[in-house]
């Protein structure tokens, strides 16, 4: 009866050979001593894939060289950012001030006459031309272009926007409702 011991048993004796062969690679003992450390956790969470009667410490080198590399190219796609220059630049708005935002939209919206609303939603939100929503609503240019501005007017008024300062949302169609540009 032959009776194999367990490769797990063996790992332990391995360990001096791979920290010098990730000394080699990284030229640095506490990169070394983590790389090894990662190769062991994913050697012993890989057990299950190891064939007794294989070369065990060529299948841990194995592992630990993969590790080295998967490392190595991920940290060339990385930015080194020591002082957190770049951290500081990157922000994202709170996802309520979106809610916040539209939801004083909406009331204020409610607010506006039929016309106004009509006028906002045809030039702004669907994006039709001020030719084309005269032509729905079966009236003048003129007629379309007034109710829009005012209607702008009127919901920055409502929301109690200053002349210069625009409505941050998260909403494509409201923001283009808002928006003074016509669409072409």
């Amino acid at each position: 009866m032959t009776s194999h011991s367990d490769p797990r048993d063996e790992l332990v004796t391995h360990l001096p050979a791979m920290r010098a062969f990730a000394m080699s690679l990284t030229r640095n003992s506490a990169t070394a001593d983590d790389l090894v450390q990662d190769a062991l956790v994913k050697a012993w969470s890989n057990f299950d894939k190891f064939q007794p009667g294989t070369n065990l410490r060529a299948w841990l080198f194995t592992i630990l060289r993969n590790t080295f590399y998967s490392l190595h190219r991920k940290r060339r796609r990385e930015v080194e950012d020591p002082d957190g220059v770049m951290a500081e630049q990157l922000s994202e708005k709170p996802h309520h001030d979106g809610r916040l935002a539209m939801n004083d939209f909406r009331t204020a919206f409610a607010q506006l006459p039929d016309e106004q609303r009509e006028a906002l939603v045809l030039v702004g939100a669907e994006g039709f031309s001020y030719e084309e929503a005269a032509e729905m609503c079966g009236c003048a240019v003129g007629t379309i272009k007034s109710r829009t501005n005012r209607a702008r007017k009127r919901l920055a008024e409502l929301m109690h926007l200053e002349d210069e300062e625009e409505l941050e949302m998260t909403d494509a169609a409201t923001l283009a409702v808002t928006s003074v540009k016509p669409a072409a």
